[in-house]
């Protein structure tokens, strides 16, 4: 069994999900600080590209998801309609 790769930043420690297609951090970050909310990039309908991680925010300790948007539009458009069910 393969160990899961963890990514350190300055502000997060990250586990990338698998249905990622890449491994990056794109500039535009969203934080959800619901570690258990369903987070489901695709259905936002994003132009660009995105990631997804389970993150752990440093600052605070807060554990959450972060989703990462190359294209600010996208990242907007997420923040605006996300809601936690």
């Amino acid at each position: 069994m393969e160990a899961m790769s963890v990514i350190t930043t300055e502000h997060y420690k990250l586990y990338p999900s698998p249905r990622n297609r890449e491994r990056r951090i794109f500039e535009h970050e969203v934080f959800v600080p619901h570690p258990y909310a369903l987070v489901d990039p695709p259905s936002y309908g994003p132009k660009g590209r995105w990631t997804l991680f389970a993150a752990h925010r440093l600052v605070d300790g807060k554990n959450g998801q972060l989703v990462t948007f190359e294209l600010e539009e996208d990242a907007e458009r997420f923040k605006e309609r996300f809601v936690v069910e």
